[in-house]
């Protein structure tokens, strides 16, 4: 059986469902919104490279390597893509990447629910000894939104990859542990569930 199948998980701000051809129309609409294929920084489908980027991950699927999702908001519309990338099965590993969202859930509670459900799945049913993350250099959204999981940097890897524009690509490595989870398991229910709006108030 293979280490890797296709789930849904759901949460009360997300649903990561597995991929599907029948989510290109719906994709196409999301990634319209804030045109997020024009960021130099990261690779997001254009929309007219959208059925063949489904493709290509759902044949990486086919070959062990990649676990894709769609991603739902809380009134299950299509909001985004990610995945489990780069799977090493045989010393329990994944990486969480090729992810995009929507502009318009961008800055919610979102995202913070995707990386909740994708860690728990990872440590709690899959049995990761680490989770990885990695982004571009220049994209301090995306570093910003790692480091506030709770991840930790590994290192820089210096002229990763070639960019679609032809710069090269400094990668940022970033993981989690399976020691850390239960830490960063309960910040990111206090970010979603617990945290008061305006945040706490210290007293001294």
């Amino acid at each position: 059986m293979p280490w890797l199948e296709p789930v849904t998980l759901s949460g009360p701000h997300a649903t990561l469902e597995p991929l599907q051809p029948a989510h290109r129309d719906g994709l196409i609409e999301a990634v319209q919104d804030g045109e997020l294929w024009k960021l130099w920084y990261t690779a997001v489908p254009a929309p007219h490279r959208m059925e063949a980027e489904i493709a290509r991950r759902l044949a990486l699927q086919a070959q062990g390597a990649m676990l894709p999702w769609t991603v739902r908001d809380a009134d299950g519309r299509i909001a985004g893509m990610t995945t489990y990338m780069n799977v090493d099965a045989a010393n329990r590993r994944v990486e969480i990447g090729s992810t995009w969202y929507t502009l318009r859930v961008q800055r919610t509670g979102l995202n913070t629910q995707c990386k909740l459900l994708l860690l728990q799945h990872a440590f709690e049913t899959l049995d990761c000894i680490a989770v990885e993350f990695r982004t571009h250099f220049f994209n301090h959204q995306s570093r910003r939104g790692i480091e506030r999981l709770g991840a930790k940097q590994d290192g820089i890897l210096r002229s990763h990859q070639i960019a679609p524009n032809g710069t090269l690509r400094d990668t940022v490595v970033y993981s989690i542990i399976a020691s850390e989870w239960p830490a960063v398991k309960a910040h990111l229910n206090y970010q979603l569930f617990d945290k008061p709006p305006s945040g706490p108030r210290v007293s001294t």
